[in-house]
């Protein structure tokens, strides 16, 4: 029985990595201490770099949300000063318009009108002034030409449809009729 023994661990020791001719274990490489410093820069690098890819989207998402809500504020703050002039408006519309009235629905109309041209400047909107100034295709769009004595090429003579002006930026070019020698 101590034969059978011995014999497996002879086999045991026969797998064993062993030189066979100078009966010396060789060694499992060693990992070289540059390529293991150079790993782990990398595998920092990449968690770096995840974790900017993920601030930036954030950022992003949040920059995109604010323009969102600064344009929504923006739009509360005009409709609510539009909607005292709609009630006025409406009441307007709703009062009777006998012989006798006419005259009371104009000035209705008329103070209705002064509330828009109010509110407008309130925001910063001003009317461009057109008629004896010199057509500005930056300004104005020339949708006639009508020949005019003692006016000279290049005058607007008619404003069809007023343009306006929010702050220096062009809301909307002024329709015009212009002199043509």
């Amino acid at each position: 029985m101590s034969t059978d023994v011995n014999h497996e661990v002879d086999i045991r020791m026969a797998d064993d990595p062993v030189d066979q001719a100078d009966g010396a274990e060789t060694a499992a490489p060693q990992p070289d201490p540059a390529l293991a410093q150079l790993t782990e820069e990398r595998d920092g690098l990449r968690d770096r770099l995840l974790r900017v890819t993920a601030e930036f989207d954030n950022y992003r998402k949040r920059i995109e949300r604010e323009r969102r809500d600064a344009t929504e504020r923006a739009a509360e703050g005009v409709l609510g000063d539009v909607l005292p002039i709609l009630d006025d408006l409406e009441r307007a519309l709703a009062a009777d318009t006998d012989e006798t009235s006419a005259e009371s629905y104009r000035r209705g109309v008329e103070l209705i009108h002064k509330q828009i041209l109010d509110l407008l400047t309130r925001r910063g909107v001003k009317p461009i002034e057109t008629v004896g100034q010199t057509f500005d295709p930056n300004l104005h769009q020339a949708v006639a030409t009508e020949s005019v004595p003692g006016v000279p090429d290049g005058e607007i003579v008619e404003e069809l449809r007023r343009g306006y002006l929010l702050g220096d930026r062009l809301l909307r070019a002024a329709m015009v009729k212009v002199a043509q020698a």
